[in-house]
């Protein structure tokens, strides 16, 4: 063994300083989130297993902090938190999906959806794609009909005619 201490992989320190400015904080919240009782066990009380929870979250956290201050941290941080970055683009997506779904309706927005994050994700063969097409499609057929998910008809349904308006805002 030799005496070097590990190095911290790029993005661990701060990772994990979040992690523990997180749990901090919902430790000075837990109570007002949860109240200990005059009556009842100590293990029933409604705030005993999430202060425990959270009381780990800081222990732990706060030793795993600890550790990563003795260490030697790698470059790369930067990059590192670029790439933790780069997961808010599907955020980005899920939004444009959300604001779609009344406009164009469930359906359409969903096959749509589905098919631009294939694209996306860099699938480019017409097999792929249409796959993912139709997993929209059996995404919908799934929730609407299957589960009974009631979501409001889209504004574009309004320019159908009556009968198919009507089958496509109950069943799409």
């Amino acid at each position: 063994m030799s005496a070097e201490p590990k190095r911290a992989k790029p993005g661990e320190f701060l990772f994990v300083g979040l992690f523990f400015a997180i749990s901090a904080f919902l430790l000075t919240q837990i109570g007002d989130q949860a109240k200990f009782s005059a009556k009842g066990k100590l293990f029933a009380q409604p705030a005993f297993w999430p202060g425990v929870g959270v009381i780990g979250m800081v222990l732990f956290t706060g030793l795993h902090l600890l550790t990563h201050m003795r260490q030697q941290t790698k470059d790369g941080t930067g990059a590192e938190i670029v790439v933790w970055l780069r997961a808010f683009e599907f955020v980005g997506w899920f939004m444009v999906y959300v604001v779609l779904v009344p406009r164009l309706g469930y359906l359409p927005s969903t096959v749509l959806f589905t098919f631009l994050l294939a694209l996306r994700m860099g699938y480019r063969s017409p097999a792929m794609l249409g796959w993912a097409a139709t997993s929209g499609v059996a995404i919908v057929v799934i929730f609407k009909t299957l589960l009974g998910v009631k979501i409001p008809g889209g504004a574009l349904y309004e320019y159908l005619p009556d009968g198919l308006r009507n089958f496509m805002i109950l069943n799409f």
